[in-house]
């Protein structure tokens, strides 16, 4: 089994996409997902240049008022020089949601238009795909593959993408390969005769992975090391407890549509879905809080 990908330099080996989901949750999970995308649709935009993946400048943000009381909290005095009790303001804990992630599975049909698939569709010789990724919060998305019993090596943030960043905004979709890179053959993972099995790892964090490069030093690697680079150590440890954690799953049943215009457009230009947009075919969320949500794609290639 081997699906061989040149994805600008890389050569990336996967093969049919068998998603090891727990059992179907339902419509609680694609509504929890979806109620968090905005109602109105964003405002266009006029460049098709594929959006920054750098990490945002770090910026002063100001502590909003959540609520005001007149009188003075337990455990602490707001008494003027008057006398007069002043208004206190008291901050609330934001309730954190669950880490959701969305993908969707596009195959390349005879016009050469992207199609959704079944992920449990066994793919031949010459097929090509493409991943549409979806995540419910803003944050950071590293992809690890591994074949059989290989070393996981990190397939995305990748060097020769995005500059080596891997930000994701939440529902701002996100593709890989990219349907506008420059040449055809960078644009979907293509199917070669070898069959097996690989495992690919996408790891969600609302915080960056410490210890693993991304942006200048991930550039940096590469330019004086072999790359993709390899994860191991505890950070590989990490990945795989974490994948162990229960996710709840929705899988759409339909199959068959084009990638939309609405979709291109958003992954091309950086721009939010809307409630009303298409949905992704599988969508899963974590069962709790946790900083990071780890969703495994067993491929199998016949």
């Amino acid at each position: 089994m081997r699906l061989t990908v040149i994805l600008f330099g890389l050569v990336f080996m996967c093969a049919a996409f068998a998603v090891a989901v727990p059992p179907q949750d339902g419509e609680d999970v694609r509504g929890a997902f979806l109620t968090s995308r905005p109602k109105e649709k964003p405002a266009t935009s006029g460049s098709a240049a594929r959006p920054s993946r750098r990490r945002p400048k770090a910026t002063a943000t100001p502590v909003k008022s959540t609520e005001k009381t007149t009188g003075t909290p337990v455990g602490s005095s707001s008494t003027s020089s008057t006398g007069s009790t002043a208004k206190t303001t008291v901050v609330r804990p934001v309730n954190v949601p669950r880490l959701g992630m969305g993908l969707t599975l596009f195959s390349r049909d005879s016009n050469g238009l992207a199609v959704r698939v079944d992920p449990d569709r066994v793919f031949q010789k010459g097929d090509r795909v493409r991943l549409l990724l979806e995540t419910n919060s803003d944050g950071y998305l590293y992809i690890f593959n591994r074949t059989n019993d290989g070393p996981p090596m990190m397939i995305y943030p990748n060097a020769e993408i995005d500059e080596g960043g891997n930000y994701l905004q939440a529902h701002v979709p996100f593709e890989i390969p990219a349907s506008n890179a420059a040449e055809e053959r960078l644009r979907w993972f293509a199917f070669d005769e070898t069959t097996g099995t690989e495992k690919v790892f996408f790891v969600f964090t609302r915080e960056p992975l410490k210890d693993v490069p991304t942006e200048d030093e991930l550039i940096a690697f590469c330019r004086n090391n072999q790359c993709p680079w390899q994860a191991g150590g505890s950070v590989w440890e990490m990945v795989q407890a974490q994948a162990q954690e229960p996710l709840k799953s929705d899988r759409a049943k339909a199959f068959g549509t084009a990638q939309t215009p609405v979709e291109h457009n958003a992954t091309t230009r950086g721009l939010g879905l809307a409630k009303d947009d298409p949905q992704p075919s599988l969508i899963m969320m974590a069962s709790s809080t946790k900083p990071t949500l780890v969703a495994t794609l067993d491929l199998i290639h016949k």
